[in-house]
């Protein structure tokens, strides 16, 4: 508890800071707070999914401090020289994010780590490397590189695999180009479509966790006996696609129509086509778990899913909540 206590208040200090070495040292606060969370299982793979991590994060760390070096020095000197560093700066936030082309750490170090953790680095951990991206946007031709590389490398990696936590980090990679995206628009769009993605990924993790499924060939044990389970679930990464009608759709959907409004119109173009690889991989997961039949019995799901209230209640929230949130697109 206190190392997630200092998890949420490190973040807090990062995104309220007014300079930018004391952002630099929320997000050292931040990496030595989650490390002790990752060593709460003690086996091999966890182990190697926290040194991983660690390794990325303090080789980011280092890079970001001489980028705020650098940065404060020519500032100083009032030399015209501002925009190398500060893509440098956007540059190592990206890698402390996993956005591509710098995501390779990412699928490696969530395959290693329990449910719990995944939906943090998954959410939270992106809050503050985000907002300070906010800070510094200099080069919109840059992001829109990162943005068009993100969803494509989402898109095409995600199709072959078959680890579900691989397939959310892909998922995450592509939904980071479509943030990225809102970024560019307004923060309050980029906050929005934020609280969408990470309510779908609450409520999918959540049935992961519960029912401990990791692999595709997993589904078929758990939905041939919960057939408003495998509905929900469905539903959710139908949503976390963008497939209308469903939730997730009305972030993108707002995303597009500000790229238009502020004349990004082949940006919108190529995301659009690019989620097309997203939603292949998506309808594959849900298929699996419609088709793939289990003729024995499995009396830990038996006895899990009559108990399952919470993912019923969230799942109620989040797909009732459509007309909630076309009132509130109004807002932006």
């Amino acid at each position: 508890m206190l190392f997630l206590s200092l998890l949420i208040s490190s973040t807090m200090i990062t995104i309220s800071a007014l300079s930018w070495f004391t952002a630099w040292m929320g997000l050292e606060m931040n990496l030595l707070s989650i490390i002790p969370l990752m060593k709460t299982q003690n086996n091999k793979f966890t182990a190697e999914a926290s040194i991983k991590y660690f390794i990325i994060q303090t080789m980011g760390s280092s890079c970001l401090l001489f980028s705020i070096i650098l940065l404060s020095t020519i500032n100083l000197m009032k030399l015209n020289l501002q925009f190398t560093p500060s893509l440098m700066l956007n540059f190592i936030l990206f890698l402390k994010m996993g956005t591509a082309p710098l995501h390779f750490w990412l699928p490696e170090v969530l395959s290693g780590l329990d449910w719990n953790l995944v939906l943090i680095i998954l959410t939270w951990q992106k809050i503050a490397p985000m907002v300070l991206v906010s800070y510094n946007m200099n080069s919109y031709l840059f992001l829109s590189i990162i943005i068009i590389i993100s969803s494509l490398v989402g898109g095409v990696q995600g199709m072959n695999q078959i680890c579900m936590r691989k397939i959310m980090a892909f998922s995450s990679i592509n939904h980071m180009g479509w943030m990225i995206a809102a970024l560019i628009c307004s923060m309050n769009l980029w906050l929005y479509y934020f609280m969408i993605y990470s309510l779908i990924n609450i409520s999918i993790i959540m049935l992961f966790n519960k029912y401990h499924m990791f692999y595709i060939n997993q589904f078929s044990k758990l939905f041939a006996y919960n057939k408003n389970l495998k509905l929900m679930f469905m539903c959710n990464f139908f949503s976390l696609g963008g497939l209308p009608p469903f939730i997730g759709f009305l972030p993108k959907w707002l995303v597009i129509n500000y790229l238009v409004k502020f004349n990004f119109t082949s940006l919108s173009t190529i995301l659009v086509i690019l989620t097309l690889m997203t939603l292949y991989f998506y309808t594959r997961v849900c298929f699996s778990s419609l088709t793939l039949l289990s003729d024995h019995s499995h009396p830990s799901i038996l006895e899990n899913t009559q108990k399952n209230f919470w993912y019923f209640f969230f799942n109620f929230l989040i797909l009732n909540s459509l007309p909630m949130c076309f009132f509130l697109s109004n807002i932006f």
